[in-house]
């Protein structure tokens, strides 16, 4: 079987799957140009309000396949980008789900989700030094901003492994749970997430990445879309919200 993404929607989350079994889910070129508009077409879908990103198999992803580095490592690395920069973008939660080896690429998308929940035993690694590549700026500050300067630093100048343990204490990580679990307090995690509000969601995901020019827009969509004054009547009468505003498909 060729290395291929496979994907499903389930009860409002859409599950992700890096699929190459035989190289431990390494990316290779094809999968990393299919990871953005098969994250636009998910974005689009107002069924879809989170997005798990995991591996088959018991692995995360092993990172890039290295045969993809022989002709253009700087291509290979520019794929990578996009890739990453389309999943930071994504809309709606995205949470990655780790099992086993989570290094290099797979440790760039996994850093590039909003949110990361390891299996005991998984290993993280961020690993171009192995390989005198330049790790992309992007790539850089994003890692800085999880885990502090000194441990990126640690992590891109060693390229060693950590364990989930280590990767909960320096932030790489958000949850740790016992092995044969993760995928029992994943569902129970989105279907938290899909319960909530979009538009609180949509707007914290803005604002925690940085970007500072829309008070006014999302003022408006608050006014407009009825999910607070949902939340307080719900509140009041002791029910489940019922929140109706869906993030926009053009953007």
């Amino acid at each position: 079987m060729e290395p291929h993404l496979v994907h499903s929607v389930t009860d409002s989350v859409a599950t992700v799957v890096i699929r190459n079994p035989a190289k431990r889910n390494a990316m290779t070129a094809a999968m990393w140009r299919a990871l953005p508009p098969l994250l636009d077409e998910l974005a689009a879908d107002p069924a879809v309000r989170a997005l798990v990103l995991t591996g088959a198999d018991g692995t995360f992803c092993a990172g890039a396949d290295i045969a993809t580095l022989q002709g253009s490592a700087r291509e290979a690395q520019g794929l990578a980008v996009v890739a990453e920069e389309a999943l930071a973008a994504f809309p709606k939660p995205t949470l990655a789900a780790v099992r086993g080896h989570c290094v290099g690429g797979g440790a760039q998308l996994a850093a590039a989700c909003d949110l990361r929940f390891a299996e005991e035993g998984a290993l993280f690694g961020v690993t171009p030094a192995r390989l005198g590549v330049v790790y992309s700026a992007s790539a850089t500050r994003r890692l800085v901003a999880l885990v502090g300067p000194a441990t990126a630093k640690y992590l891109l100048f060693s390229a060693e492994l950590i364990d989930a343990r280590r990767a909960l204490r320096t932030g790489l990580v958000d949850e740790v749970v016992p092995e044969g679990r993760l995928g029992e307090r994943v569902a129970e995690f989105t279907r938290i997430l899909v319960s909530r509000s979009q538009l609180t969601q949509a707007a914290a995901k803005e604002f925690a990445d940085g970007r500072t020019d829309r008070d006014a827009y999302w003022a408006a969509q608050a006014d407009a879309g009825g999910d607070t004054a949902e939340g307080v009547a719900a509140f009041l009468e002791r029910r489940q919200p019922r929140f109706t505003w869906s993030v926009p498909t053009s953007g």
